[in-house]
């Protein structure tokens, strides 16, 4: 039990573990256009609640019917960090971060540091995994409109508690991104454990990413973290989509943030990409398509990821070499997204180059209703007012 003590003291004071008052009573700590909140947490396991700081996307209270990704971080000084990236990487029409809810722990809370050492010290302690599943998660969702797909994101002891509960309860978080994580001295048992327990993993895909560098306060951990890729490689089911990534010749405070964009690029790569007409799912047709992205939103991510773009590519290239097939295509994406303002707007100009501006007109009337862009509704508008002009002649 004690062996691993002072090892541990180490990592609670250079902040692996914890960090030291950064959010006072009356911090006012936010980012340009977010809103930050604190979020009380009762536990039979703590004497005192706990206070986490949720940062919430600029959005949140002018788009109350939308439901959002929530990502947690047990290291206080975390926040700072993810809620710049997170504002300016998902400011873009949530491209390439979906907006997020971002959750981060307390400042040297006594109760949940000792969830941690127990943790690392006790092979079998559930007790930390508890406590998110029972108490800290169902807080956040109660609170919150979430959409039910989780990130949790850790640096150093902290990574190596996210590879903990990837292996203990997988079924928590849907993606698991570990920077640098401390894996020597029987961290967790987690390199003890990974075998049997990737092998063992059930339920729905998830997604790991673990990253390290050569940076001199990596070099002890470098040994494990190389035993611990080849655990993985060798041993994970094909639930788990792992990726593993060495930033050699970057500072070791930079990993987190290297981590945290490259998890997220890896994370929502399939929400972003559209596939390609000649790609192998594309090559199949729109049904296969259309399955393609039901497996997305139905099983990886959980909410509706949506064919739009990708059919619109095919039938773009089906048109290139048939009016009539590609039409069908265009009709499809319709279909399937009726409230797509590019979708009509696809089908519009299909039905355009045809010379059925009757249709034309319908579907571009279509996509203005649903867009308040500014971007859009100016082209549509001039697209709609040459289908009426083109009509009239």
């Amino acid at each position: 039990m004690l062996r691993n003590t002072a090892f541990i003291v180490a990592l609670c004071i250079s902040g692996m573990l914890f960090s030291v008052n950064l959010f006072a009573k009356d911090s006012t700590a936010i980012t340009r256009l977010s809103q930050v909140e604190r979020l009380t947490v009762s536990s039979d396991q703590f004497k005192e609640p706990a206070e986490f700081i949720v940062t919430l996307p600029p959005s949140y209270g002018k788009k109350s019917d939308k439901e959002y990704v929530v990502l947690l971080d047990f290291h206080p000084r975390s926040q700072a960090y993810l809620s710049g990236m997170h504002d300016w990487m998902s400011h873009n029409g949530d491209w390439p971060w979906l907006e997020t809810i971002i959750v981060t722990a307390p400042d040297g809370h006594a109760g949940l540091g000792e969830l941690k050492v127990q943790a690392i010290e006790e092979q079998g302690s559930d007790l930390l995994l508890d406590f998110m599943e029972q108490e800290l998660l169902p807080a956040i969702d109660k609170k919150y409109r979430t959409n039910g797909f989780r990130i949790l994101n850790g640096f150093t002891g902290n990574g190596g508690l996210t590879l903990y509960t990837l292996l203990n309860r997988p079924s928590l978080f849907n993606a698991y991104f570990a920077a640098s994580p401390v894996l020597s001295r029987d961290f967790a048992y987690v390199i003890k454990d990974a075998p049997k327990k990737l092998a063992a993993m059930k339920g729905k895909p998830r997604f790991l990413l673990m990253s390290t560098s050569d940076s001199g306060f990596e070099q002890r951990q470098l040994a494990s973290f190389a035993e611990m890729e080849s655990i993985i490689k060798s041993n994970a089911n094909e639930l788990l989509d792992h990726h593993i990534k060495r930033f050699d010749g970057s500072y070791y405070m930079t990993q987190p943030i290297l981590a945290t964009a490259y998890g997220i690029e890896l994370l929502f790569n399939d929400i972003h990409q559209v596939l390609k007409p000649d790609s192998e799912i594309s090559s199949r047709g729109a049904q296969a398509i259309l399955e393609y992205y039901r497996y997305l939103s139905d099983e990886k991510y959980g909410f509706e990821v949506p064919a739009t773009d990708s059919l619109i590519a095919l039938a773009k290239a089906e048109s290139s070499r048939d009016a009539v097939k590609g039409l069908v295509v265009y009709q499809l994406a319709v279909e399937a997204a009726p409230e797509s303002h590019t979708a009509h707007h696809a089908l519009a100009n299909a039905y355009a180059e045809m010379e059925e501006f009757e249709l034309a007109i319908r579907h571009e009337q279509l996509a203005l209703d649903n867009t308040d862009h500014p971007f859009w509704t100016k082209r549509y508008s001039e697209s709609l007012a040459a289908y009426k002009d083109k009509k009239r002649l």
